[in-house]
């Protein structure tokens, strides 16, 4: 019998090929009919599959008598999948084998079995194949792209913009699993969660946020409820940028985690929330149903028939998601250079709309999850040059944060670069994220 674990496993990395993102998956009912110790299997089979997906892809190859894109994508990921539990995973080998082989019958791929047992036993025999040796002393850049599992073409911009220490270390961090941080909406759920067994630690940033331990915060009623969220700590900081006033609008708003804090932080405020897919914003309207000063638009920002004025806006603009790329590993496989140009574009367009919704001496927040100049200051400097706006210091709201006793860090200038906030990947626990504070 193959293992329930492996066949949602499977099924999910088909998916990923097909455009899906994994964090998804792992979080559909389809894992919710599995064992806590088969979803764990399965979480860590896509997940280390797609961080490692080009050292398992270059150790099948080696011992491959056919070229992997000659190979069905069925094939390609049960190998994938096989060759990660041998050389990542302590799992008996021949459960890793044999499932690996009934997975490509069942997927009615019966031809390529022997094929399949022929690569693995092979790999079996000399796993050495997925640990690369390199040459004493420093290494290059197509080593550490080797090492770490990443394009080189990501590595070699990441070393131009900060270097050779902090783009190693932003490539490390990529292939560990994230920190899980939550929201609390309502501080007295803590007391809640422990009481259920939950341990958490205190946030790095923030006084709201916390870091789960250990324990499964999704099967709390402080979850189910809402009093709780599971939210980036980086990600719950730049929704706390935005600041407070009598009229906000957040303008790329699912799935709602920073809109949530918005409104929390202006309970007396009217929030509007727009998102352009009509099922994310029937999923945001569920989410904040118990925020009554939020008003939640399928529409696009960019033509949306919304009264402007607004005292503060959010612009977190959909992007690249580089700086996520120990949640979304599936990315870095399918991001090209080509797609940066098309999303300054795409994230120019909403920031002009967003300006155009703001009051005059308003604040507008425009921020990123990506670590791309092409995406971040390159974006807001091409607007103060066509539009008049101007760039506050993200030290001013920073500065009010922490004299509020909302923002923990006194050394707060360390997530800055310039004006701007730059929070890399793992220096804080959290992911990477780009912020800029813009009036008019």
């Amino acid at each position: 019998m193959i293992s329930p674990a492996r066949d949602a496993a499977l099924d999910i990395l088909l998916k990923v090929e097909q455009g899906a993102f994994a964090s998804e998956l792992l979080h559909s009912e389809r894992l919710d009919k599995l064992s806590p110790q088969d979803r764990g299997l399965a979480t860590e089979l896509v997940m280390g599959v797609l961080r490692w997906r080009s050292r398992l892809d270059e150790a099948i190859a080696t011992l491959s008598s056919q070229k992997l894109g000659k190979l069905d994508v069925e094939v390609l990921e049960s190998l994938r999948m096989a060759a990660y539990q041998i050389g990542f995973l302590r799992v008996p080998a021949h459960a890793a084998v044999n499932d690996a082989v009934e997975l490509v019958k069942r997927k009615k791929k019966k031809s390529a079995a022997p094929f399949v047992n022929a690569v693995l036993r092979k790999l079996l025999a000399k796993k050495d194949v997925l640990e690369p040796v390199f040459a004493p002393g420093p290494k290059t850049l197509p080593e550490l792209s080797v090492l770490y599992a990443h394009p080189l073409w990501l590595v070699e911009r990441w070393v131009v913009q900060c270097g050779l220490e902090k783009a190693e270390r932003t490539c490390a961090y990529d292939q560990q699993v994230s920190p899980t941080a939550i929201h609390l909406a309502d501080p007295a759920a803590e007391a809640e969660l422990k009481a259920a067994g939950i341990t958490l630690a205190p946030g790095r940033l923030l006084r709201s946020a916390r870091i789960v331990a250990d324990g499964d915060v999704t099967k709390t009623k402080a979850f189910a409820e809402g009093r709780i969220a599971v939210q980036d700590e980086g990600s719950q900081l730049v929704a706390t940028l935005v600041g407070r006033g009598e009229r906000l609008l957040d303008c790329c708003a699912a799935p709602g985690g920073k809109t949530a804090i918005l409104a929390e932080r202006n309970l007396q405020s009217a929030v509007v929330a727009t998102e352009l897919h009509e099922h994310r914003a029937r999923s945001m309207q569920d989410r904040l149903r118990k925020l009554s000063n939020v008003r939640v638009i399928a529409a696009d920002i960019t033509r949306v028939n919304v009264a402007g004025d607004f005292d503060r806006v959010l612009a977190d603009v959909p992007c690249s998601g580089t700086g996520t790329l120990a949640r979304n590993p599936e990315i870095k496989w399918s991001l090209t250079a080509a797609d940066l140009t098309d999303l300054h574009g795409r994230q120019l367009a909403i920031l002009r709309a967003a300006l155009g919704k703001l009051r005059p001496g308003g604040r507008l927040v425009y921020s990123t999850c990506s670590l791309e100049p092409e995406e971040n200051e390159a974006v807001v400097r091409e607007m103060v040059e066509t539009s008049g706006c101007a760039v506050i210091p993200v030290t001013e709201e920073l500065e009010a944060l922490w004299r509020e006793g909302a923002l923990l860090l006194d050394d707060y200038a360390a997530l800055t670069d310039e004006a701007f906030l730059r929070i890399l990947p793992g220096v804080f626990g959290t992911d990477g994220f780009f912020a800029a504070v813009l009036t008019k």
